[in-house]
């Protein structure tokens, strides 16, 4: 199983291009990070190079929501230029979530004034769009759903089930989920039967614990079980540690790759 770090979250002490050496040392297959607007493409492409790890991939959102009609096309529009990116990084994929996001993660917009049928057939529209997208660049999306009790109040899209069946719908070979442990043990539990049930649609995950989104082992998460599970329906896609170290990196990369060496015993 690869395993990713989120580098805007660990490896901190660090200078940013640095960290991608670092988590290569450290037994990383890959890196992602949040917003490539923030950074020098070249350099970072770069700097990955010189590590020999992956960029997996970042948020290819923008101030645009695909929930809202009105978004439609500006929406798809910074999508492109996302995915534009990823090929100057070498990156196959881009994260996407149903409502654009602001700082610390906070949702700019609940859209209260919307019906959930109007917000779900305006995200099918524009992701039916955005796949063909993908299909064209060769670049895919992995869409996700955020937890809307202690990071994302206000998000649309909080359940596996729903973002599912819009990806099984669509049926592009280039859109899918991606499955984030921590979030959906919030919103939702059950991990191992979400996972049998729809992790032919995952294309991405993420982990971290429950609560206080710390490494594996710091809350209540059986991580070499969900991992296990995970394996089970032969899942080959990149798990992305993103996660806050309880007390330093130096002890939250230990903890993850204890479980690693724990699943692939």
């Amino acid at each position: 199983m690869r395993f990713g770090a989120c580098i805007d979250t660990l490896y901190t002490e660090l200078d940013w291009y640095d960290r991608m050496a670092a988590a290569k040392a450290d037994g990383f297959d890959a890196v992602e990070f949040w917003d490539w607007r923030e950074r020098d493409l070249e350099k970072a492409a770069a700097s990955a190079k010189k590590a020999g790890i992956l960029i997996s991939g970042f948020n290819g959102d923008a101030d645009y929501s695909p929930v809202d009609p009105e978004h439609y096309e500006p929406y798809l529009a910074e999508l492109k230029k996302s995915m534009d990116a990823a090929k100057i990084l070498g990156a196959p994929t881009v994260t996407i979530h149903s409502n654009a996001l602001g700082d610390g993660g906070i949702v700019v917009d609940h859209y209260d004034e919307l019906s959930d049928t109007v917000k779900l057939c305006s995200m099918y529209r524009t992701l039916t769009a955005a796949a063909k997208l993908a299909e064209e660049t060769g670049i895919q999306i992995n869409l996700e759903g955020l937890n809307i009790y202690t990071d994302h109040v206000g998000n649309f899209l909080a359940y596996t089930r729903m973002a599912a069946e819009v990806v099984r719908l669509i049926g592009s070979p280039k859109l899918k989920i991606l499955y984030d442990v921590y979030h959906m043990q919030i919103n939702e539990g059950r991990m191992c039967d979400i996972i049998a049930a729809y992790g032919d649609t995952f294309g991405h995950v993420h982990i971290a614990d429950v609560p206080g989104r710390h490494e594996p082992g710091t809350g209540e998460i059986n991580y070499v079980k969900v991992l296990k599970c995970l394996d089970a329906i032969g899942y080959k896609g990149i798990v992305g540690c993103e996660l806050f170290p309880a007390t330093d990196t130096a002890t939250a990369v230990k903890a993850i790759m204890d479980v690693k060496r724990a699943v692939e015993a």
